[in-house]
């Protein structure tokens, strides 16, 4: 079952987390990072199923989301400075935390959206910390776009300030995704096809928050720093890779930033690839329907995966 909050103290921040138990004899070691504007609570169905397939599940807060607290990250702001080094040392504190409570096991980073983001960040900066890396519906491929979304962001933080909610980026994100979806019932429906989960994420007050100009800024900072060469160059290149996108999530353009990022890890010579767009899926394709067989299809990855580890 998954765990109510426990707490793990970490350099400037108490990281909120929960904790699955695998079931009969463990496999490996599943750390999950969540997306942007939600928390680590919403992912108890994954986490308990990954258990019954023999994986000790860990699921942390972000920082500026859910119930981690730090002095300088209220909700919507990783940090006042050095946001990116501090999530991705997050998950690294997770990680060596979950080590030291199941030592000599194989570790999989899964991470969705934002956590996507954070995750391939994290493997790129340590990765003899991690066996292998899943990124889900997260979107590396945003080029001139991005480019110019860090231009308003650094326009507004010199006019109003970082630690204010940016008045553009949600426009151009969130409320143009919801502005996608045909005949739609709520803003979010882009997210899923699932009243229900559409209806619960706009209920948890803990989602749907708007972040701060340096939220966004670090986001962009993490989107074009790990596609880089340079970065990359650090992974072995037989490093297990699983990326997973929908063909109807606007976040990444139908998935075709899934699609842009396994050609561009190719281009890089990784061998151990793995690429599934689910064509009918939205954003969040753990709370779709056919999730079922989505979450035991990476259950048979990860076995995979930590076979050859």
């Amino acid at each position: 079952m998954f765990s109510e909050t426990q707490r793990l103290a970490v350099p400037g921040a108490s990281l909120a987390y929960h904790h699955a138990e695998a079931g009969g004899t463990a496999r490996g070691i599943l750390l999950i990072s969540h997306g942007l504007a939600e928390h680590s609570k919403r992912y108890r169905p994954f986490a308990e199923a990954m258990a019954t397939r023999g994986y000790h599940v860990y699921a942390h807060d972000h920082r500026g989301h859910g119930e981690t607290t730090a002095p300088d990250a209220p909700i919507g702001r990783f940090a006042r400075r050095g946001g990116v080094e501090r999530v991705i040392g997050d998950v690294i504190s997770m990680r060596n935390h979950a080590v030291s409570s199941r030592p000599g096991l194989p570790v999989i980073l899964f991470g969705h959206s934002m956590g996507g983001l954070i995750a391939l960040n994290a493997t790129v900066t340590d990765p003899t910390r991690f066996d292998a890396v899943a990124v889900w519906n997260s979107n590396f491929a945003i080029g001139l776009a991005g480019r110019g979304a860090q231009a308003i962001l650094l326009a507004e933080r010199m006019l109003k300030g970082s630690d204010v909610p940016s008045s553009l980026l949600p426009k151009l994100t969130f409320g143009a995704w919801g502005r996608s979806i045909p005949a739609r019932r709520t803003e979010f429906d882009w997210l899923s096809r699932l009243p229900n989960e559409v209806d619960k994420y706009i209920a948890d007050p803990l989602c749907g928050f708007d972040p701060s100009v340096s939220l966004w800024l670090d986001i962009f900072e993490l989107t074009f720093r790990a596609p880089q060469k340079v970065q990359l160059t650090r992974l072995p290149r037989d490093m297990p890779l699983h990326l997973v996108g929908g063909g109807q999530d606007p976040a990444t353009e139908g998935g075709k930033a899934m699609l842009w990022l396994s050609n561009h890890l190719k281009a890089q010579r990784f061998s151990r690839i793995s690429t599934e767009i689910y064509q009918d899926m939205r954003h969040e394709t753990l709370n779709e329907i056919g999730a079922d067989a989505v979450i035991a299809a990476f259950a048979d990855w990860c076995d995979g995966a930590v076979a050859r580890s």
